[in-house]
Parts: C-alpha cells; structure tokens; sequence
C-alpha cells in the first residue's frame, strides 16, 4: 500500500509519467491476453515476443504484423486486436488532449491566459466534454467507412452478410486510428482499383490524422476560416500540401513501374496514388505492395511518415504542426525577419526551440535506430533499414518485407521504437513545456559563427 501510494504521489506531481506508464501497461495486458490458447489458430499458444510485438503494433496503432493476421489468429485473437488498436487510439487523442489542459494551468499566469482563450477555440476547454466528443466522432467515423466497406464486400463480392458486417468493423477501426492490422490476405491490394473499398478507408485514416483539437474547430467554425487559430490553419494547410505531394510524387515516381501501378489503367493509377499518398503518414494499410516500389517512392514515403500526422491525433511522427511551424522559422530567417509570424500571430521562441527539439530528437532516434538495426541485419540495403526504422517510429507500421525477416532482436527494436514513437512525442512535449520556467536574470548576449 505504502508503494502505491508513493506512485500515486508522484504521478500527480507529474501527471506527464501516467501518459508511458499506462501504455507500457496496456501492452503487457495485451500480452498477456494475445498469448491464451484460445487468441491463437491452432494448438498451442503464441510465444511471447510474438504476442508482444503485436500487443505494442495494436496499442501504438501501427499495424506491424509479424505474422499473418487472418490466418495466425483465432476470432477472439482478431477481437482482442481490434480492441487493443481502438483502446490505444482512443487513449493517446484522450491523453494528449488533456495534457494540453494541464499545460495552460501549469504554466504562468499570462502563458496561462493565452492558452486557455486557445483551447476554448480549439474546443477543449472541458476535459468531460473532450472524452464524450471524441469517443462521438470516432464512433460517427468508423461506423461510416464500416457500413460503406461492409455493403461492399456483401453487395459486390458475395462475402455472407456476418463476415462483410465484421471485416468492415475491423478494418475502419483500424482506418481510423491509422492502424495497419487486416483481415484480408494482403491487405487492402486486391481492391486496389475499388473506389468503395480504398476511399472510405483511406478518408477514416486522413480523419484519424487530423487531431481532435482540429477537427472540433472545423465542425464550428468551418465556414469562417479567418477565425481559424493558428494551430488548425497549420495542420489543415500541411496535410492539404502533404496529401498533394504525397500523390504526386508517388503517381510520377510509379507510373511505369510493372510492379506497381504499371499494369493498371489510368482511374486506377490516379486511386492508387492518391491511396498511397495519403495513408504513409500514419495508416499501415496498403493497395500497392511497398516492397517493389522504387527507391525514390521510398524515400518520398519516408518523409511523409516522419512527419506524420496533427497533434492530439492517432497518427504518429514529429506532426504537421511541428514540420511546418519550422518552415516559417526557416522562411522568416530567410526574409531577415525578427518575428516568425503566421496568420497575424506572432509566434513565442519558446514554442520555435520546442519544435526544433521535437524534430531534431525524432532525426537522432531514427538515425541511430536504422544504424543500430543494420548492425542486426545482414546485406540489407540502408534505405530498407530506414525506412522501417522510421515507419515504427512514425507508427506508420508499413513495410517493404524487412519485418518478417528480422531476428528477435531486431524485432525487440522495433518494439521499442513503436512504444517511444507512440508516447515519446506527446510525453517530451508536454513535459518540456511544464518544465518552461522564466528565469530572473540574462547573460550578455554573444553570437558565434554559424555556416
């Protein structure tokens, strides 16, 4: 009792502490669950790293798969996988949402003020009321793309109303909390020209990444952009950019590629691409097999999810927000501008040097990731090594075939790169930003030489 106690003591201290604790625990309950007899087809049970890394895959909403989903599973292992993806979705928009509120009144008392008119415009000025609409809009969301997916596999491919009813059940679950687990043998690919299947899903996996913060402005103030905050012109304006490039680069880089979009006609190509281009960022579903993309496509995937998503969302990444807002420091710098201003709003440094930290943690752990993972690996192209690196970080959770192949200890990596990806950036920012403490005095300014 006396240890409980001592916990509960310094979590409330700390409040940030509860955000990777209560997510490390989620993963050992799932566990624990994956590895009974009955979650596993056939005798015996899953062994332990196996039901760990798919525990972590579904709490961190990435989707890796280190075993074939539909076939490995028993039923109650498909249900315990689509609830551990919901719980882990619901819980990381939960908690990062609210450690926004905790911010604003850890903070001074101007810093505070700022904050709070914030949040009432972002909608999130109540902590009871942020659970009851977030847990609103996700069940609007994926009770939408199921019933759309479901009529489809029932209406078009002769799938028996039950499993058409569960396959749309499952996949928008993992649509919208940008999770990549499928029922079908190969994903999403052998719909890949199917309007019905890929567009519901891939809208669920674009609306998952947008934040809740966002998406509350949007539903109030959607026609009055100019009333838009800060915060909501970035992410919309990024992802509007993000989803151009992304099918762009990936329409250019395929179109003549027989292995991908080169066989298949024009409507397709464009569905495809678009596809490709919008769920990288965070969803770990697929259409096209990333394994016989081109290297260029890799790389052009490998940013989008190294940027990810918007914040307080179910995608991964450093965030849009984060991206951007360093892409005004750098433009401002460039104009010889003593001010980053955005939208007629001045932005404060401390905000600037937090997401130059942001993003230049995420660029050291996946550097030292991919170099520490081609150690594990033998004869393994460095871009492949990167590219799953950063998909885990991102929890992105897509792969061109590396995963199946890796030892345990590279899949144990990837493990711990999905757990620090999924609560690293929401558990760094809040706790820097709590740490923000103004100081009493300044030193005598010096500039030394840069470049």
């Amino acid at each position: 009792m006396a240890v409980r106690a001592e916990l509960l003591r310094r979590l409330a201290q700390n409040p940030v502490r509860a955000v990777p604790l209560a997510f490390l625990g989620a993963i050992l309950a799932g566990a624990a669950l994956l590895m009974l007899p009955a979650a596993h087809r056939g005798p015996g049970s899953a062994s332990f790293l196996t039901a760990l890394f798919t525990s972590t895959s579904a709490i961190c909403t990435s989707g890796f798969a280190v075993v074939p989903t539909r076939d490995y599973w028993s039923p109650l292992g498909h249900i315990l996988i689509m609830v551990l993806t919901q719980a882990g979705g619901f819980g990381i928009m939960t908690m990062a949402t609210l450690l926004t509120l905790l911010v604003s009144r850890r903070l001074g008392l101007r810093n505070r003020l700022a904050l709070q008119a914030e949040g009432a415009r972002l909608g999130i000025g109540n902590a009871r009321r942020v659970l009851v609409r977030i847990a609103l809009v996700s069940l609007v969301c994926e009770a939408a793309a199921a019933v759309v997916v479901a009529a489809r596999l029932w209406g078009t491919y002769d799938y028996p109303p039950w499993k058409a009813g569960w396959y749309g059940v499952f996949h928008a679950v993992q649509a919208f909390n940008n999770s990549g687990f499928s029922l079908f043998p190969d994903s999403v690919k052998p719909y890949v020209g199917d309007g019905w299947i890929c567009l519901p899903l891939t809208l669920a996996v674009i609306v998952g990444a947008t934040g809740f913060p966002v998406i509350f402005e949007l539903l109030a103030r959607w026609r009055e952009p100019s009333r838009w905050s800060t915060h909501t012109r970035l992410t919309v304006l990024g992802s509007l950019i993000l989803l151009a490039v992304g099918f762009a680069m990936v329409l250019a880089f395929e179109w003549r590629n027989p292995a991908t979009l080169g066989p298949l006609d024009v409507r397709t190509k464009l569905l495809a691409s678009f596809v490709q281009g919008a769920i990288p960022r965070s969803g770990g579903l697929n259409s096209v097999d990333y394994g016989s993309m081109r290297e260029t496509t890799l790389a052009v995937i490998t940013g989008l999810m190294f940027v990810g998503g918007g914040s307080a969302s179910t995608a991964g990444g450093i965030k849009v927000t984060t991206f951007f807002l360093l892409a005004f420091v750098m433009l401002a710098e460039l104009r010889g501008e003593p001010d980053v201003v955005i939208g007629r709003r001045r932005i404060a440094p401390s905000t600037q040097r937090l997401a130059l930290t942001i993003a230049l943690l995420g660029v050291a752990l996946a550097t030292a990731s991919t170099l520490l993972l081609s150690g594990l690996t033998n004869g393994l192209p460095l871009y492949r090594e990167l590219f799953e690196t950063v998909s885990a970080l991102s929890t992105a959770g897509i792969t061109d075939g590396v995963t199946a192949v890796l030892p345990a200890d590279g899949r144990m990596l990837l493990i711990v790169l999905m757990y620090l990806g999924r609560v690293g950036t929401v558990a760094a920012a809040s706790a820097l930003a709590l740490r923000a403490r103004p100081r009493l005095y300044r030193y005598a300014e010096e500039r030394p030489l840069v470049g």
